[in-house]
């Protein structure tokens, strides 16, 4: 494969680090006015090499303190195997998903991302939908060019003193709430971690889900797929939304459940709907959605135009040239707080801690609204790395996991208005290495904690009140329920009857007859039926599932 050298070494600025030296390989197109960063720079050796798998890549490599990739290519944990002097891995974007961070975390190599880069770009294509939708504009252009003249059939609706409704006001949905208050529209939104002065600063009237479905004539959704947002709108969302109102969907295909919107579109539930994302892409070529004349689709444009595609090279050349230079990780999915042998020796401890978080975002009643970490153990300065790590835990499930990190979650938090408390506890009773992450809401909090058995082996020993031992891996069911004799049998025979084999089972309980808890491990992950069925056992007071990977 061709090397291609982008800038003259030699020539370019030059600081207090001049007498540093870094070659960066370029393996995927990335805008070049984008990569000015680092081409303009005499310390930064930049090389294009496009297309590179296998061996191929491995060997490229080898010499490279940086490489920067977008999503066609793919940075395997074999690809790594010999990359003993690459010290970043660039990704000109928001996922890092075909990136191993696992492996490059292992060896010390900070994964950077963009996330910023395209705000501009995704926000007006939402609007630009919105607009398609209201005015009919796709079915007008395919009449036109089929020779007709149909104006009495193509009558749209204006957006001026219309509502439109945002499930999610996170960076683009502010955005797109800018543009439609530029035409006139009221704004509202349901984000639970949208703080009311936040709100209020970018003229947005907070409301609950029901009173956004109910009350907009147009919902544009801005929200990740996570475990909490998968299928967020579904039949029953659907039916609550007016027959005259329209959904757009640039966000995460999977946010919607497709077979519901279908159903809506076809039975007049709603009047339109429009999207850029889907639950598979591409969509089957059979797919309902492509025959509905009531629907625009695109195909996952919101960062293709040359804008957003230079602003994304700008902000990952940027963030790679401050990594090498300052070590500056501020766009770091995986930086810890701390490194070296201390990082190495936490690590175990905060794997299990970031879980705790999961599972106590899931038990909540609500928005969290304060974290407080309780450790007792050997390492004195594990408290607020330890603070983090429960915090990114909380915080996947709210903003994803990839857009969270041991840099930003502190953040992150402040910006949600939660806070955060540590305690240092005496020696505990049973474990040598024992932490507790509690979360508090406006209705009451959560807890959990887990150990270390021999200083590696994870588990999870305590939710709420209630002593229990699983595994913190996949998915893990939570059931409160009566103690009374049977419940076991039938959770069996619900979970057997669904297909899902249980790996460990846990059954605790304070006093005989009282309340008990059940902690299920199994392989898989179940679907919103069977949860239902098992919340229909009688004697069962409550079920959560949380993915613990």
């Amino acid at each position: 494969m061709e090397t291609r050298q982008l800038n003259h070494v030699g020539r370019g600025v030059a600081d207090e680090t001049e007498d540093a030296h870094y070659r960066v390989v370029i393996i995927d197109p990335i805008s070049p006015s984008g990569l000015g960063p680092l081409v303009d720079d005499a310390r930064f050796e930049v090389v294009e090499r496009l297309g590179l798998k296998g061996d191929a890549l491995a060997d490229a490599l080898t010499d490279a303190d940086a490489v920067i990739l977008r999503s066609a290519s793919r940075i395997t944990r074999s690809a790594l195997d010999r990359a003993e002097r690459l010290r970043v891995i660039g990704r000109a974007g928001v996922g890092v998903d075909n990136i191993d961070v696992e492996a490059a975390t292992e060896r010390g190599i900070a994964v950077l991302n963009a996330p910023s880069g395209n705000t501009v770009s995704a926000a007006e294509l939402a609007f630009a939908l919105l607009l398609a939708l209201a005015r009919r504009v796709p079915l007008a252009d395919r009449s036109m060019k089929d020779g007709q003249w149909e104006r009495k059939s193509l009558g749209g609706i204006e957006l001026y003193g219309k509502t439109l409704g945002l499930i999610g006001a996170g960076r683009i949905g502010a955005s797109v709430a800018r543009r439609a208050q530029a035409f006139g529209m009221t704004t509202i939104a349901f984000d639970p971690y949208l703080t009311p002065e936040r709100a209020e600063s970018l003229d947005i009237e907070l409301a609950t889900l029901d009173g956004v479905l109910e009350r907009s004539d147009v919902i544009s959704l801005h929200v990740p797929l996570t475990d909490a947002t998968r299928g967020l709108v579904g039949a029953a969302e659907l039916r609550k939304m007016k027959s005259s109102a329209f959904i757009v969907n640039a966000a995460r295909g999977g946010v919607i459940d497709e077979s519901a919107l279908v159903r809506a579109l076809n039975e007049g539930w709603i009047s339109g709907a429009a999207l850029d994302v889907y639950a598979d892409e591409p969509p089957a070529k059979d797919s309902p959605l492509r025959s509905l004349s009531n629907v625009v689709l695109t195909p996952h444009l919101g960062a293709a135009t040359r804008e957003a595609q230079e602003n994304v090279a700008i902000e990952i050349a940027s963030a790679v040239r401050s990594a090498l230079l300052h070590q500056d990780m501020t766009r770091a999915v995986n930086a810890p707080a701390i490194g070296g042998e201390a990082m190495r020796r936490l690590r175990p401890l905060l794997d299990l801690t970031e879980r705790l978080g999961r599972l106590i975002q899931t038990l909540a009643d609500g928005p969290v609204r304060r974290v407080d970490v309780r450790y007792s153990g050997q390492a004195d300065e594990a408290l607020r790395p330890l603070t983090t790590a429960a915090l990114i835990g909380v915080l996947a499930g709210v903003v994803g996991r990839s857009a969270v990190n041991f840099v930003n979650a502190g953040h992150l938090a402040e910006a949600r208005g939660i806070t955060t408390g540590t305690t240092l506890l005496g020696g505990h009773a049973d474990y040598s290495e024992y932490v507790e992450v509690e979360a508090g809401t406006a209705g009451g909090f959560a807890l959990a904690g887990g150990a270390l058995l021999d200083a590696v082996h994870p588990r999870i020993v305590r939710i709420g009140q209630f002593r229990v031992d699983v595994r913190p891996r996949g998915a893990l069911l939570v059931l409160r329920n009566r103690d009374v004799p049977g419940v076991i049998g039938e959770v069996g025979t619900v979970l057997g009857g669904a297909g899902a084999n249980i790996a460990e089972y846990h059954q605790s309980r304070l006093i005989q007859g009282g309340e008990a808890l059940a902690a299920i491990s199994i392989d898989g992950w179940l679907d919103a039926t069977t949860l239902d069925r098992l919340g229909q056992i009688p004697e069962i007071l409550d079920v959560k599932q949380v993915d613990l990977d």
